[in-house]
């Protein structure tokens, strides 16, 4: 098995072709991005039976490259730490003796307010409610933007906005596809099923249509990709250079800096490479490790004077202040989805995770193909012990199956029980389950075998195309924004069936 070798003139220029067409797509996306407002999530005034909450607003709203409260949240942050050198998006003067308060700052300014906010109790200042890390990132792209063409991110908007999508979110994308291509070529046996991978992954996942918005889904998913191919030239191909562990470190603690239930696998992924190479493991991996998660901790003290994120305040006064879209008052039955643990069991969450509204497999089925492959790769381990001779090395797309199933139990257990009751709101408007965006890259590896399978039977490659079928058309429901409810949840509201 050779990493470096060039797979045959065919599949070369079909993997040119798909992640050429998905790099056009997405770029489209990102330059032409900008806030819309839908008519139908907006109260009508001479209806008054209508039950929208919000108004159809009197005046035009600002023109922006944002979406939403969460992307517009950490735009905040880029645009308080480089203009105002501070992390702090805002701030409250309350009236002595008395509950009237005045807010001010970047919060407070039309194309700018968010929900995603906390206020911080001794200070009163508010901050946004996601981690500082990846918004000191790209705010020091925003200064080489500001230094070099003078742009400002309130006056050169689009121009800020839209040329760091593209950094951060497309060009990163062409190299995962590329990566995961060869990674393909490495385990793959069939034309069809690395070609059907790879067109999964340009066009039936999540991860181009979130592309267009600054969010941290995106890049944990990169992240991801990042660090397993270089751990699995590690493994298969028993190559050792330094670059391969640092690579391997660094990527696997960024994604946990990304998202957190991704420290599972930075921990297996250490010791997968441990049992390989351990001294160099050891010696490179773990230090390599350490720079994004003292990054993620020190940004984070910096930006509210603790190591706790201010996420992990949700349901205390951070969150709960007068005003605040998180407050509840006792007894009180709010409606949405942000609200749905009030009407919904930990059973039900769990149903609608999977399977329903929002389920992972329901709107995008292509990863049903992931789970035989999951299988198959434990089974792997049995077969090889019960050898006569000397077991064979577990093979790296074993090795892959392996750690896929046990990252996915551990992040989708602890999406259903170890979670705050009050977190189980799916992540609110959202085109999909965003929070396990960053387990896609292992889904797609780990349904190789299976996809190679059905290429040979002509019944195969028919499930396997309605599969991704359905899959590109969710991906795509809402190509404009991901933050917009899925085809499905959609489907159930209009027939009644959504009690949120």
């Amino acid at each position: 098995m050779n990493p470096n070798a060039e797979p045959p003139s065919f599949r070369r220029l079909a993997y040119a072709l798909l992640i050429t067409i998905a790099a056009g797509i997405v770029a489209a996306r990102i330059v032409s991005v900008a806030r819309l407002s839908d008519p139908g999530l907006y109260r009508a005034e001479n209806h008054p039976e209508d039950t929208l909450h919000n108004p159809w607003a009197r005046t035009r709203p600002e023109p922006m490259p944002t979406h939403g409260d969460n992307d517009r949240s950490r735009w905040d942050t880029v645009r308080a730490l480089l203009d105002n050198g501070t992390y702090v998006i805002g701030h409250r003067d309350t009236e002595p003796g008395s509950k009237k308060y005045t807010d001010s700052g970047i919060i407070t300014e039309d194309g700018w307010k968010t929900i995603d906010k906390v206020l911080r109790p001794d200070t009163q200042d508010f901050y946004s409610s996601k981690p500082p890390f990846l918004a000191t990132i790209v705010a020091g792209e925003y200064w080489l933007l500001k230094k070099c063409f003078g742009w400002s991110i309130t006056e050169n908007r689009f121009e800020v906005v839209r040329t760091i999508l593209l950094t951060f979110n497309w060009l990163p994308l062409l190299i995962y596809l590329f990566l995961l291509s060869r990674l393909l070529e490495m385990y793959g046996t069939t034309d069809w099923g690395r070609l059907y991978v790879v067109a999964a992954a340009a066009f039936g996942t999540l991860l181009t249509v979130f592309a267009n918005t600054f969010n941290n889904h995106c890049i944990a998913t990169y992240a991801a990709l990042f660090a397993l191919y270089p751990a699995m030239r590690i493994w298969s191909a028993g190559e050792r250079g330094i670059g391969l562990f640092m690579a391997a470190g660094f990527f696997a603690a960024f994604t946990a800096a990304c998202e957190m239930p991704a420290a599972s696998f930075a921990v297996q992924l250490f010791l997968v490479l441990l049992v390989r190479a351990p001294g160099r493991t050891l010696l490179f991996f773990l230090p390599a490790a350490a720079v994004p998660i003292a990054a993620f901790l020190w940004t984070n003290y910096l930006a509210v004077g603790q190591l706790r994120p201010a996420y992990g305040e949700f349901g205390g006064p951070w969150y709960e202040y007068e005003g605040s879209h998180w407050q509840i008052s006792p007894g009180e039955v709010k409606h949405g989805i942000d609200w749905a643990f009030q009407v919904e069991g930990q059973a039900g969450y769990a149903f609608n995770l999977l399977l329903g509204h929002h389920g992972v497999l329901s709107l995008s089925p292509i990863f049903l193909l992931a789970i035989p492959g999951m299988l198959y790769g434990v089974a792997g381990i049995f077969r090889r012990s019960r050898e006569t001779v000397r077991p064979a090395r577990l093979s790296g797309l074993g090795v892959v199956a392996i750690m896929t199933l046990i990252l996915s139990v551990v992040v989708i257990s602890f999406y259903i029980f170890g979670v705050n009751p009050r977190n189980r709101n799916y992540g609110g408007w959202t085109n999909g389950l965003r929070w396990l965006m960053w387990l896609t890259p292992f889904w797609l590896l780990t349904m190789l075998p299976v996809v190679d399978w059905l290429a040979g039977r002509r019944w195969g490659r028919a499930c396997a195309c309605l599969l991704l079928f359905v899959s590109v058309l969710s991906a795509n429901y809402r190509e404009w924004t991901p933050w917009r409810h899925p085809w499905l949840y959609d489907l159930l509201e209009w027939r009644g069936m959504i009690p949120y």
